[in-house]
């Protein structure tokens, strides 16, 4: 502790000795030292295992083959054949579609695969080979569609909007002709029967 002699009698504050706290960080130091030296040597016994690149899914995931399906389940029924959807290469059934997309694009389920989850950087060449593949095929699909086909689409589209405008003005017309003639026998009814009609 630092000297009484300084402290006034109302100073009531503790007072802090800077050599006590010196010592006792440098022996935290050196049992840090301690714990990383031994985890070093205990990496260097280790075979670091190499995991390829994250690449591109090559096959199609199935999530509709078996829905609407209903499943008889025991107790001697395998993983792969309770409701769900199988992982056979993590041996783990997910309930739902949704978090068996998530496992399938995670992290564990890609270093069961021996990938890691770091994606190959693409090169210059290889971004300008891919638009210009891109490009080809686009192309491509310009040149199969066909203009004649395109114009007989339309021809064909527009008769039919002709003939269902003439459906429409044919039923106005009936109901308008079934309404008059309604009115007619009401007419008549009354005694106004031949106001410029037909003669008799």
């Amino acid at each position: 502790m630092s000297d009484d002699r300084s402290q006034r009698p109302d100073d009531h504050r503790k007072k802090w000795d800077p050599k006590e706290y010196e010592t006792l960080a440098k022996m935290r130091e050196e049992v840090e030292a301690a714990m990383k030296r031994d985890k070093s040597e205990g990496d260097h016994h280790e075979e670091k295992v190499h995991r390829d690149l994250l690449r591109v899914r090559d096959y199609k995931v199935d999530l509709d083959s078996r829905l609407g399906k209903s499943v008889v389940i025991t107790k001697n029924t395998p993983n792969s054949s309770t409701g769900g959807y199988y992982c056979n290469v993590c041996d783990c059934v997910v309930k739902d579609s949704i978090n068996f997309l998530d496992h399938i694009n995670g992290k564990k389920h890609q270093r069961n695969m021996g990938m890691s989850m770091k994606v190959e950087r693409s090169s210059l060449s290889q971004v300008k080979d891919r638009f210009s593949a891109n490009k080809r095929k686009m192309e491509e699909k310009k040149k199969e569609y066909d203009f004649d086909a395109r114009m007989s689409e339309l021809k064909e589209e527009e008769e039919r909007t002709k003939e269902y405008r003439k459906e429409r003005k044919k039923k106005k017309r009936e109901a308008e002709d079934g309404e008059f003639q309604g009115d007619a026998d009401m007419m008549a009814m009354m005694g106004f029967g031949g106001f410029g009609g037909s003669k008799k």
